[in-house]
Formats: C-alpha cells, sequence, structure tokens
C-alpha cells in the first residue's frame, strides 16, 4: 500500500511538473515568437478593451471533430488566404514562427490541439516584415462575431466564430489566459501576432494581439 501510495504521489508530481513546463514555454512563447526586427509601424495600438466585447449574441459552440492536421486558414473579413505549418519549439523553449521568408504563411503548435478537435489549437503569424505588411498585419481589426476558417486534411473545415480580442502588453503577458482552454469541452482556436509599438532599442514590438475563437460549425 505504501508504494502504491508513493507511486501515486510521484505521478501527480510529474503531472504538476509537465503543466508548469509547459506553460513556462508559453509564457516564453509569447514573449518572443512575436518578436521582430521591422521598421513598419503595427496597426494595433492604444486600448483593445472594447473590440472584445461582441455587439451581438454568438452562436453556441459546435461538437469538437475528430483530430486532423490543418492545411490552410481563411479569414474572410481581412481577405486572408494562408497556408498552415507545423512548428515546434525553439532553442529557448518558445514556438518557433515561421521564417520570414515565409511571411504570408501562419504557424500551428503541433504538440498541442489540432484545430477543431477539443481543446485550445494554437496559430501565429508575422505582422510585417522589414519591407511589408505580413499575414497577419490586420488581425488587430477583427471583430467578435466574424468567422475564421480552417481547412483540415480530413477534407472537413473547421468554421470558428471569434468571440474576444485582446492586447496583452509584453512584459504583462498571462499564458494561461492567452492559451489556456476559455470553457471545458470546447474546440478552442488562438491566432496570435505582434501588437502595441515598435521598439526600436530591443527590436521589438510591446504587445501581443491574441484573437480567440471557438467552433460553431462545419463548412463546404
Amino acid at each position: 500500500m505504501y508504494d502504491d501510495a508513493r507511486s501515486s504521489g510521484i505521478g501527480r508530481l510529474l503531472m504538476v511538473l509537465t503543466w508548469v513546463f509547459l506553460l513556462l514555454a508559453l509564457w516564453l512563447w509569447g514573449r518572443q515568437v512575436t518578436d521582430v526586427r521591422q521598421g513598419l509601424s503595427a496597426p494595433a495600438t492604444g486600448d483593445m478593451a472594447a473590440v472584445g466585447r461582441p455587439d451581438a449574441e454568438l452562436p453556441p459552440a459546435a461538437r469538437p471533430l475528430g483530430d486532423a492536421l490543418p492545411q490552410r486558414i481563411d479569414i474572410p473579413d481581412l481577405g486572408v488566404q494562408a497556408p498552415v505549418v507545423a512548428r515546434g519549439l525553439d532553442r529557448q523553449g518558445a514556438v518557433d514562427p515561421p521564417p520570414f521568408d515565409q511571411a504570408g504563411a501562419v504557424g500551428w503548435y503541433a504538440a498541442g490541439a489540432r484545430p477543431g478537435a477539443a481543446g485550445t489549437a494554437l496559430m501565429v503569424g508575422h505582422l510585417d516584415t522589414r519591407t511589408r505588411p505580413a499575414v497577419f498585419y490586420k488581425l488587430s481589426t477583427v471583430r467578435p462575431g466574424e468567422t475564421v476558417r480552417v481547412i483540415r486534411d480530413d477534407g472537413k473545415v473547421a468554421e470558428f466564430t471569434v468571440d474576444d480580442v485582446q492586447v496583452q502588453d509584453r512584459d504583462h503577458f498571462d499564458a494561461r489566459q492567452a492559451y489556456g482552454q476559455h470553457r471545458p469541452g470546447r474546440a478552442e482556436l488562438r491566432l496570435i501576432t505582434c501588437g502595441g509599438t515598435f521598439d526600436r532599442s530591443d527590436g521589438s514590438y510591446t504587445a501581443n494581439v491574441i484573437v480567440s475563437a471557438y467552433l460553431t460549425g462545419t463548412g463546404p
């Protein structure tokens, strides 16, 4: 009985340590993944609190889909149609974004949930490059109630409805709020890019734009 209790305690400790490591990696992601060295100014500045409040009742959540890999993301209101590429962690433990020569692609954290399946799928895209806007340049202008479509390799299109838009200061980044599931049992999606203003002293933006959405249906 003592050995069983000891094994159970070790198991719980390992689970806690795994969760802490994941949160730390995601916190580092929030600080580093949107650090860019460009000269263009971001469209997302100032207080965005009002942006995250829906003007109309949002649709009910749909039942999560099975696992399938994302191939493309469409955001009709922004004119975004972009390929999705799987990404892992870099040497610092942060999620590695697409390289700048793929600034039109969106990176999906492949070790996390798959878009449309239960859990929170994480996607990140660049705001700009040294010379031009990138895939998520207009992300801060998206509004609650708008649609994000993820085309999957099982032939299904996961349709998400935006329910929240936030700008979090880089120095006060809340990984649990940004990446944790907002409502248990739902299939959720986070889209992340740079925000705030460009700090030339360290070559990065001062905040992150975080768009939250949840699965509301499937489409052709």
